[in-house]
């Protein structure tokens, strides 16, 4: 599935789990970075907005179908991807990475929370090494003086993986930056994942995310702070699904 905001394709270059773990692992063996995000509605609305977002978004290595319409965008563009959500993705990239001896960064969040989430993982992932946990103040610049320093201790403290928690689009700019200045380490996008771990957000239950209205159950539970969100959302889906159906039409032409 692609994507494509003035001029600059996004792909959606990840179809399903077996090749996600499968092309981590061979960066993790390498010795190889890489940056991962996860694309959703929200993001497609922020990208339409901000072409500095633009930019973060093309340096990603790896793009993963975060939300269930862009997995059924992707299937009218006749280009199925798998759905990938970012909190999901965690504990079985944290899996690769102790298998694999590979010192693992938690950036993002608060403090209490990397807290909480270090002891998650240490108990659900064995033989895990969390080296570095770093909360970065408030109005942090992802890509200023500050993002730099905190990927100078990330380096120094030997992580070659780091889960990033700060929402979009901070955490796909400071991604993008590490790219650049740690390109030994992989930078994983994951929003609100490590809050689930630690049980200061709830995801919603999994009779919802089958029924795939998640994201209903998500706005009914903090409307003030979500109805508008989605209704930008929605806003912007009928654009994408036209062009969705043209990429299927434009490839059974050239087919």
């Amino acid at each position: 599935m692609q994507f494509e905001f003035n001029g600059r394709d996004i792909d959606v270059n990840v179809p399903n789990w077996a090749v996600l773990e499968a092309r981590v692992t061979e960066r993790l063996a390498q010795r190889k970075g890489f940056a991962l995000a996860t694309i959703n509605l929200d993001h497609l609305v922020k990208l339409a907005e901000s072409t500095e977002f633009q930019a973060a978004y093309a340096a990603q290595d790896f793009v993963c179908a975060d939300g269930n319409p862009i997995v059924w965008l992707s299937h009218l563009a006749g280009r199925p991807v798998s759905l990938i959500p970012g909190s999901e993705a965690i504990l079985p990239l944290a899996r690769l990475a102790a298998k694999q001896g590979v010192g693992v960064a938690l950036v993002g969040s608060t403090e209490p929370v990397l807290a909480a989430a270090t002891a998650y993982l240490e108990r659900e992932v064995r033989d895990i090494e969390i080296v570095c946990c770093i909360a970065p103040p408030m109005g942090f610049d992802p890509k200023g003086a500050e993002a730099e320093e905190i990927l100078a201790k990330i380096a120094d403290s030997g992580a070659r993986m780091c889960f990033v928690a700060m929402g979009a689009p901070r955490q796909e700019e400071f991604a993008a930056l590490g790219r650049r200045k740690t390109p030994e380490v992989g930078f994983v996008s994951i929003g609100a994942g490590l809050d689930f771990f630690a049980g200061t957000q709830k995801r919603a239950p999994q009779w919802a995310r089958k029924l795939q209205i998640e994201w209903l159950w998500r706005m009914m539970s903090n409307p003030k702070r979500l109805a508008m969100r989605y209704l930008k959302c929605m806003l912007i889906l009928p654009g994408h699904v036209i062009r969705a159906l043209w990429l299927r039409f434009r490839g059974q032409d050239q087919s």
